[in-house]
């Protein structure tokens, strides 16, 4: 079998089964381990999958480019906005992630709402500015800007003097398994600083994360308060978080 033929096969594998084992693969195609791992290796240096051990799983889409994301499962994101944003009450100080996600959500807050938003995405800060009742608190440091948020020493400095009522973190992976990932180690941190200060952690999750892993850990699942998600996502994914414990808040 030509690589290309193999690697066409793992990639539809991960579609119909969500996973790739490679000692199974191995035995089915009657080639070594040393081979599949390699186009493992290779595929997944084209972010067309995540490695783990013994395989691989789905990476997410979530981790394309910022124009892109602001142009993926628009529906979804304004559905979980809505969710979420009639969860904030008057009074409260709320924690918004960066993200397409969460900027739909500073979007769908009530324009009566009397709370305090604290940010680290100067995009967040904007969409904000037309609500008379909301104080807009604004987190420094240097921009990472593949999500245009702001991340370091700075910005972890400002996070642990916040005691927010509740976070919306965004992630680009929510798998059964591997939990709550994301694709920057220094934006895993602030996520994981972020939740620590705050009474509940909702997760902000559009159909393309779902069963998707990415590089780095966030929190683990049983750190969340609820998973937003859209009504209509895949059964065999909501059997398996609730066989986890996980509250998922359908949009």
């Amino acid at each position: 079998m030509l690589t290309l033929e193999r690697k066409a096969l793992i990639l539809e594998t991960l579609n119909s089964e969500g996973r790739v084992v490679a000692k199974d693969l191995s035995q089915k195609l009657d080639l070594s381990e040393d081979t599949i791992r390699r186009d493992l290796r290779e595929l997944a240096a084209e972010g067309l999958l995540q490695r783990v051990h013994g395989g691989a799983l789905p990476a997410s889409k979530a981790l394309t480019d910022l124009p892109t994301r602001r142009k993926t499962a628009v529906s979804d994101k304004t559905a979980i906005a809505k969710v979420a944003a009639a969860m904030v009450k008057n009074g409260q100080i709320v924690f918004l992630d960066g993200g397409t996600t969460a900027v739909a959500v500073a979007r769908a807050l009530p324009l009566e709402l009397n709370a305090t938003a604290v940010t680290h995405s100067p995009d967040i800060a904007v969409a904000l500015l037309d609500h008379p009742g909301i104080e807009i608190e604004l987190v420094g440091g240097r921009i990472y800007k593949h999500s245009n948020v702001t991340v370091g020493a700075v910005a972890m400095e400002g996070i642990a003097h916040i005691r927010a009522d509740i976070y919306f973190m965004g992630v680009t992976g929510v798998h059964p398994e591997q939990g709550l990932t994301t694709g920057s180690r220094e934006e895993a941190a602030i996520k994981r600083s972020i939740s620590r200060q705050s009474a509940e952690t909702i997760v902000l999750a559009s159909h393309e994360k779902l069963g998707a892993v990415s590089a780095y850990d966030v929190i683990s699942l049983d750190q969340v308060d609820g998973i937003i998600v859209e009504r209509n996502c895949a059964r065999e994914f909501s059997d398996a978080m609730a066989s986890k414990g996980v509250s998922l808040i359908k949009a």
